[in-house]
């Protein structure tokens, strides 16, 4: 890794409260916070040394004015009409940091599949099932933790997306 990471300590408060909420639903990761920015999966993907498709990138839309999340590989980019399709909503557009921040109480860069306020609809891009170890940020856009497709799909109820 480019950077080493901190102790569970010295982690963000918004990291701790996700890695909170990860180990009470049986997530070990591990967590890892960087000096440097995870912000873009580009970021990430070099900081932790692995492919950008490893890299699990939580996207928010509105869908006809309701939030839902897209943790998508971050080699792959949303095709918003076909999100709408697949949603069953008719204008799908991506949302803005206040509209971020206000569904997942978490910033542009460091959203995380867990930890929201309210539950939202997620969707997941199933090519991350082809990487063993995935990444994903963990409430703020310094830190990541270790997952899996298979996790993901169980800690967020997400209906698998076709994005390739």
């Amino acid at each position: 890794m480019a950077d080493q990471p901190l102790t569970s300590k010295a982690l963000h408060p918004s990291a701790q409260r996700v890695a909170a909420a990860l180990a009470e639903r049986g997530v070990l990761g591990p967590v890892h916070q960087f000096e440097v920015s995870t912000k873009s999966s580009a970021d990430a993907a070099a900081a932790l040394d692995c492919e950008i498709g490893a890299i699990a990138s939580c996207l928010v839309f509105m869908l006809d004015d309701e939030p839902i999340v897209v943790v998508k590989s971050g080699a792959n980019r949303v095709d918003t009409k076909q999100l709408a399709h697949v949603a069953r909503g008719v204008g799908v557009r991506q949302a803005t940091p206040d509209e971020v921040r206000a569904a997942t109480g978490q910033p542009i860069g460091g959203v995380s599949p867990v930890g929201w306020p309210v539950a939202l609809r997620v969707f997941i891009d199933d090519t991350l099932g082809g990487y063993e170890r995935v990444w994903s940020a963990c409430g703020t856009p310094n830190a990541v933790f270790a997952t899996t497709y298979d996790e993901l799909v169980r800690l967020t109820e997400a209906t698998p997306l076709t994005l390739h």
